[in-house]
């Protein structure tokens, strides 16, 4: 349980004491947004690193030359813990906003970073609501900034590899033609929720596919984009099973 509390207790101080950190982000950002937005990446992408060294979990990256790095893109993968997003956001290259549920949107400071590093909330049970939130994110991609998704809706806490993919999940890459970068996560869930509430030693692979451009698969592909999507994420999950 010690992870848990210093795991915690960190997060908690990061939070607190960067509540003047968002002020003077704020006031630099008046003056360069893309220098304020980068510096608060940078800041967020340190303490997800810290929080992970906390927890003791080792990460083996596979494929990383595969995330193009001048080009905003969409990130997808699977998703079995809430660790899934503290791995994959420590490595982002450039400015990345991340698709999470609108009940994030309610937990005081941590929505005030997540605003600021353009995390956007989605509320799946409103449809008109929920394209709001794509169409702001494919405003995003237009701008130079990279979105996640994970494309399950939600945490995969069954037996299943994984749950089916929500083929709106990918219009801000068909929209947009912006690369699809596919991401294989295994062993995340042996970190925490395999053993909740107990924080254990884990090693979790975290491997990117190649990237995929909408506009260059064929007809057939294009239509079914999610499930050739899901497809390659598992072929490396599958892979990757023997390695931890």
């Amino acid at each position: 349980m010690i992870r848990v509390f210093l795991a915690l207790l960190f997060a908690i101080l990061f939070l607190i004491l960067g509540i003047p950190v968002l002020g003077v982000e704020w006031i630099i950002g008046k003056f360069n947004r893309h220098a304020a937005d980068l510096s608060q990446l940078r800041m967020v992408q340190w303490a997800f690193r810290v929080i992970l060294f906390i927890c003791g979990t080792k990460i083996t990256v596979i494929g990383e030359e595969n995330v193009p790095k001048d080009e905003p893109v969409l990130y997808i993968g699977n998703h079995r813990s809430y660790f899934d997003i503290i791995i994959t956001y420590a490595r982002c290259p450039g400015l990345t906003g991340y698709v999470a549920k609108n009940t994030m949107e309610k937990v005081p400071l941590l929505s005030a970073w997540m605003k600021r590093l353009h995390c956007l909330f989605i509320n799946r049970e409103d449809v008109k609501e929920a394209l709001k939130t794509i169409l702001t994110g494919i405003d995003n991609i237009k701008n130079g900034i990279s979105m996640c998704i994970f494309p399950e809706g939600t945490r995969n806490k069954t037996d299943d590899l994984m749950l089916p993919f929500k083929e709106g999940s990918f219009k801000m890459a068909e929209k947009t033609g912006c690369a699809i970068v596919p991401m294989a996560i295994t062993n995340s869930a042996e970190i925490l929720e395999n053993h909740f509430p107990k924080v254990k030693r884990a090693h979790v692979i975290l491997e990117y596919g190649k990237p995929i451009y909408p506009n260059e698969l064929d007809k057939d592909t294009r239509r079914k984009l999610g499930a050739h999507c899901r497809e390659v994420i598992a072929e490396m999950l599958e892979k990757n099973a023997s390695m931890v």
